[in-house]
Parts: structure tokens; sequence; C-alpha cells
């Protein structure tokens, strides 16, 4: 029996099958959003916060990580579940790179605390995402913070229903080393809200950056601390 091909699984097997072209793509900058505004939106979300321990979630081949640490943060270490992905990291160094699941993350096997966790476009599965987000709190220091970088679900909607649900990946405007798109699930924007509030996070700022030629939301970032 093949994969679901709308679920967490699929996702992970869609990116183990991708992960060379991806750090291709990454690496010579070939994503226009990423090289004309979402990479320096991350970026100034997260050092807004001055942290001196980052941990990013989802860190593929590891170019956060190394930004961060240049920009002096002390401690950054990058996860990620592709075996292949955390060795194209190691290779470029700049961090603690480590091979993790998400559901093993819910379970407590990474056992750190920092100042600030991180997902760059990394949320984009459902169960997995639900009971990793509801784990945040355990990694965090008493001031701690989220951040989550995704889709604007206004622009990612398209013209579908606005509504919580899997969708169908694509590849469009990648080259075609690019194979088995993984899925995703959309949220709506009360939706990302509701599951930080349920994980015992308080929303505390989001921002929305623009993409310079469409004049629309090229993505949303979330910033949550552990209510209280």
């Amino acid at each position: 029996m093949g994969l679901d091909p709308l679920s967490d699984d699929k996702i992970i097997d869609s990116w183990h099958k991708n992960a060379t072209p991806w750090t291709a793509a990454v690496r010579e900058q070939r994503i226009e959003s990423r090289r004309l505004v979402t990479d320096a939106a991350i970026v100034e979300a997260v050092m807004s916060r001055r942290p001196r321990s980052v941990l990013d979630i989802g860190c593929g081949e590891g170019w956060l990580v190394r930004a961060l640490a240049e920009r002096g943060v002390e401690m950054v270490i990058g996860v990620d579940i592709v075996p292949a992905l955390v060795e194209r990291a190691r290779e470029r160094g700049g961090g603690d790179f480590r091979v993790a699941s998400y559901e093993g993350i819910a379970r407590g096997e990474l056992n750190v605390s920092v100042d600030l966790a991180v997902a760059n476009f990394a949320l984009i599965g459902k169960e997995a995402v639900d009971a990793l987000v509801a784990a945040i709190p355990s990694l965090l220091t008493p001031a701690g913070a989220l951040v989550i970088q995704t889709l604007h679900p206004l622009v990612a909607c398209g013209d579908v229903p606005y509504e919580d649900g899997w969708r169908t990946g694509s590849w469009a405007g990648f080259s075609h080393d690019f194979t088995d798109p993984a899925p995703w699930y959309f949220r709506t924007t009360e939706t990302w809200i509701r599951l930080l509030v349920s994980a015992g996070l308080r929303l505390i700022e989001m921002r929305e950056p623009i993409h310079p030629q469409t004049l629309k939301p090229a993505s949303v970032i979330f910033t949550a601390t552990v209510a209280g």
C-alpha cells in the first residue's frame, strides 16, 4: 500500500526525494520571493528578539542557522528530519545540526532550552505540526518566543474556499530536477492563532512582508511567547 498522497508522511517522502535540488535552489538564490522578501524578513523578525540561543525547526540545508550565527547569536541549533539536508548543513557548518522528527521533538527527545524557536516555511503538515507546536513551551526559556513564517493564508488560499484542509503541492517555477511535490495543510489565520493559544502561547506580533513586485503579502510571520 502506498503513502496517502495528502498526509504528513507524504511530505517527508517528498523532501527525502528533493533534498539535493532544494539545496541547490536555496544556495543559488533561485527562489524569487525568498531572495526579494522572505529570507530577510525572517532574519529581522528573529533578531528583533535579540536571542542568545535559537532552535531552527525544519532547518533544511542550514542557511538560516548560518545567517543567525553570523549576526552574533551565540548558540544556534538546526534540526530536520531529512538526513541528506542535515548532512549538507553540516558540510557548511555554522551551527549544531541534528536529525530530528517533529514527532520526536513532541515526545521530548530534543533536550534543549532556547530563547527562541523558529520555523521558517517548515510547518506545512497537520498532526505532526499540531503535536510540535503543543511542545514548544517545553523548549523555551521563561522569556522565550516562537517565530513562524508561513504562506499568507489570504494569498495562498487562491480561488478555493477559505477553510482548513489539505492541498496538493506543486513545483511550478522550479527546475525539472524536482519531483513528486509535497502536499501541504492549509490553515486560516484564525486557525493559526488558535493553534498557538491551544499550546499555551500568546501571539504578540504578526508581520506581513510585502512582495515589492506584486504588492501583496509574500508571507505572514507570527511571534508568540509563553502565556502567563
